[in-house]
């Protein structure tokens, strides 16, 4: 019988494991699981319950020790997937010169298993919208969205009156005279929405995001120079990428089609966020220094695409980091199964990508295949004498 694989993910700044019985990666671990499965193959997949907001340092030390308490002494395959700010967890846990808070060697002792990352709409070189999210209005605004984003992907929609409050904040940005007193109203409509339980457990991750918001600082476009000076890709290590946009006037032509109240207003902040996240200082451009992130899109593509195209919340060209496997129109939540559609799927933030599950069912094709490849690179590394089994007997071997 050959190890399971090993599969870990690590959510981003609007992301976490489990909070008021909803699972952020629920579509994620489904999918990843079904395909491993036709393969013949046992997968687990575990999530890392990381402060969302804390520094990426912070938040890859406790990714670490998740790994090392979880992997086994098996020699079974691991991987890590991160969406958001959690590529950016998997980078520095793996990189070789890494200097981890509270981490022994002992607890990286899996590190010669890691066959493959997997990095989904990650702010490699920085977003425009961590300058705005580092101002005490943008600190408020973060708060609010982030309560809204728990609550609507467990009902299936953001409270009215909450979102009224935050579309009427966006509107107040513009003449500076953003008050506390509208996110708190929006954060106490997302609560009465709620039970007690689920009410309870929302104000207290509300709560660590409010008190440590590290990341938001790192993820500046200034500061991401320091991550990309001192942060190295592990070498035997396959590095992928998944990377998504969502065009303005995509969000502009169906916002006058929208019929739910709520979803029109959730339209209207998505577009504020994409405006914010559109900012680029041409000294920090969000995107690698030599032109390869350009280059790449426009070979997956076929055409170039400007640079202020990003997904509401980061940059597309930010998003680019080793092999490209898949990049088309989704926004940041669509990518990680929050889009409209049956099976459970649930979208809030309507951004007039049209991202659905066929093209949700391509990109996990695609980074599975990517795995794979990933833990043949391994296996090349690997003396045969110290291989373990990767395959079932033909009898049980699904199509790959």
């Amino acid at each position: 019988m050959s190890p399971p694989v090993r599969i870990y993910l690590s959510p981003g700044m609007f992301g976490f494991a489990r909070l008021a019985s909803f699972e952020y990666f629920e579509h994620l671990v489904v999918a990843l699981e079904e395909r491993f499965r036709q393969r013949g193959r046992i997968a687990k997949v575990l999530v890392c319950d990381v402060h969302p907001t804390a520094s990426v340092c912070r938040r890859a030390a406790k990714l670490a020790h998740m790994i090392a308490a979880t992997a086994g002494d098996d020699d079974g395959p691991i991987h890590v997937i991160g969406h958001s700010t959690g590529g950016l967890d998997a980078r520095l846990v793996a990189s070789p010169t890494a200097r981890l808070p509270g981490v022994a060697r002992k607890d990286l002792a899996w590190l010669p298993r890691l066959s493959s990352i997997t990095t989904m709409n990650t702010p490699h070189y920085g977003t425009p919208l961590a300058a705005f999210f580092a101002t005490v209005s943008g600190q408020r605004m973060l708060y609010a969205i982030s309560a809204l984003t728990v609550t609507a992907l467990k009902l299936g929609a953001p409270p009215l009156a909450a979102t009224s409050a935050l579309v009427a904040a966006f509107g107040r940005l513009s003449i500076g005279n953003f008050e506390l007193e509208i996110i708190n109203r929006a954060v106490d409509a997302v609560a009465k929405v709620l039970d007690e339980a689920s009410s309870r457990e929302l104000r207290t991750w509300l709560d660590l995001l409010r008190g440590d918001q590290g990341a938001v600082v790192q993820l500046m476009p200034e500061a991401m120079d320091l991550f990309q000076a001192g942060v190295e890709d592990r070498p035997g290590v396959r590095y992928q990428c998944v990377a998504t946009y969502a065009p303005s006037n995509a969000v502009r032509d169906w916002i006058t089609a929208l019929r739910s109240p709520w979803s029109a207003m959730s339209a209207t902040i998505f577009t504020a966020l994409y405006n914010l996240t559109s900012r680029l200082d041409e000294r920090y451009p969000c995107a690698a220094a030599d032109g390869s992130a350009q280059a790449k899109l426009k070979a997956m593509l076929g055409e170039a695409l400007p640079p202020t195209a990003n997904d509401g919340v980061v940059p597309l060209t930010s998003q680019i980091w080793g092999d490209l496997v898949w990049v088309g129109k989704a926004d940041h939540l669509d990518i990680v199964g929050h889009f409209p559609g049956a099976g459970g799927h649930t979208d809030w933030l309507a951004s007039g990508a049209r991202f659905q599950r066929v093209r949700f069912d391509v990109v996990m094709d695609r980074i599975v295949a990517g795995m794979i490849v990933g833990e043949e690179l391994r296996d090349a590394r690997t003396p045969l004498s110290e291989r373990a089994p990767k395959s079932a007997p033909a009898s049980v071997r699904g199509v790959s």
